[in-house]
């Protein structure tokens, strides 16, 4: 899951070759809507740099860009205020269905913990 004919799905999406409702897009990073959101705000923070997972990043830039997005991102929405999750999935078994990293941005209802 995640590939079409063998090209990652946020890669096509990062590159403009496939349709998202994208939120804010960096030099490095993109900004999409969930498309099956799982609180009424769901976002998910994809670098544009293709990495497979959380455990395969090598350049710590592209954590640190894709997080201060994700900070700056919730700040932008006003989400502060009554707080948000970010959430990385690391692995099928953790529930990694796109194999590229991505942070979900999650706000606007009340969370459990722990999740899962």
């Amino acid at each position: 899951m995640g590939f079409l004919d063998g090209k990652c799905l946020f890669c096509e999406i990062s590159a403009g070759r496939m349709p998202a409702e994208k939120v804010c897009e960096e030099e490095d990073v993109i900004v999409i809507r969930d498309i099956a959101p799982q609180a009424p705000v769901h976002l998910l923070v994809i670098p544009k740099e293709h990495v497979s997972s959380a455990a395969e990043v090598q350049n710590p830039e592209v954590w640190s860009k894709a997080m201060d997005c994700a900070v700056r991102t919730a700040r932008r929405l006003g989400l502060e205020s009554e707080g948000y999750r970010l959430v990385v999935n690391c692995g099928e078994q953790a529930g990694q269905t796109i194999p590229h990293l991505h942070i979900h941005l999650l706000a606007g209802r009340s969370f459990r913990w722990p999740p899962g």
